[in-house]
């Protein structure tokens, strides 16, 4: 189980994805949070920025749907489904939290390798014209 602070943190952030409406997501994030990005070498940080990542990925991913959810102490493991255009990807969102609830580290993991590779290029055109680096 996880803390309730926790709990309260991952509820909101599930029903944020349902809505696919991101636009509170800062007031989930540690303002020095980092994001481990499937297709970047150097981790994002800071809540601007994984805020536009997540509120972009989830704009690119269709059908996006949570399958189940694994918790460990202060993290928990969300399997998801989506696709990129006509590609079907499965991947791994992992998320640690710290005591307040807030989220610290956001890990992604995603297959197929074409897929990933859509979706990094899509991340990418979308991403630059916001003026981030992918």
């Amino acid at each position: 189980m996880l803390h309730p602070m926790m709990e309260a943190t991952l509820a909101r952030w599930h029903e944020m994805v349902t809505a696919r409406d991101l636009s509170a997501l800062p007031s989930l994030l540690a303002d020095d949070v980092v994001f481990r990005s499937p297709f970047a070498y150097t981790p994002y940080v800071g809540s601007t920025k994984v805020s536009v990542l997540l509120n972009t990925v989830l704009q690119v991913f269709g059908d996006f749907t949570y399958h189940r959810q694994l918790m460990d102490g202060d993290s928990v493991g969300l399997e998801f489904s989506a696709k990129v255009g006509d590609l079907s990807l499965k991947g791994i969102d992992l998320i640690r939290f710290d005591a307040t609830g807030k989220i610290v580290d956001f890990e992604v993991m995603i297959r197929p390798a074409n897929a990933l590779l859509a979706l990094g290029q899509e991340m990418g055109k979308r991403l630059g014209e916001q003026g981030i680096q992918p």
